[in-house]
């Protein structure tokens, strides 16, 4: 099963004030924890939303644009970890393992996979998925 871990951060990283050396230094530690365990796929930080922009969509209309910051929401995403682990309690246990700071929040999410659909879903996205995927491979030189 893979799982999505997904760090909420505190509000100094919305702020664009980054931790201490000593957090990174832990973090990273952290990351070679998942990494040595095999159950680490993917990982990554995000800029502050004042870096982003949101695509709204709306029926019948171009979607709106709008830029960052988003200071009207509570919770925005400040990273990832992509892991494949046997059940949503061992995604649990790494995520409290993370050496967050103090108001953070990892929240944790199943990402789908093929067969968690019906037959007739599988069937009308296979042949396409295959083509995305091959390209993919293609990309990363794989």
């Amino acid at each position: 099963m893979r799982f999505t871990m997904f760090m909420i951060p505190g509000k100094r990283a919305e702020q664009g004030i980054l931790p201490d050396p000593e957090f990174f230094v832990e973090m990273n530690r952290y990351n070679e924890e998942l990494q040595k365990a095999g159950v680490l796929l993917d990982l990554d930080g995000l800029h502050p939303t004042s870096k982003g922009a949101r695509v709204t969509f709306h029926a019948g209309r171009r979607p709106t644009v709008t830029d960052g910051p988003f200071t009207e929401a509570k919770e925005v995403i400040g990273g990832y970890w992509m892991i494949q682990v046997k059940s949503k309690e061992e995604a649990i246990e790494w995520a409290t393992r993370c050496p967050a700071a103090d108001g953070e929040t990892i929240e944790v999410r199943q990402v789908f996979e093929m067969e968690d659909f019906s037959p007739e879903i599988q069937a009308a996205v296979a042949e396409r998925q295959g083509r995305i995927e091959e390209g993919l491979r293609k990309q990363q030189g794989s």
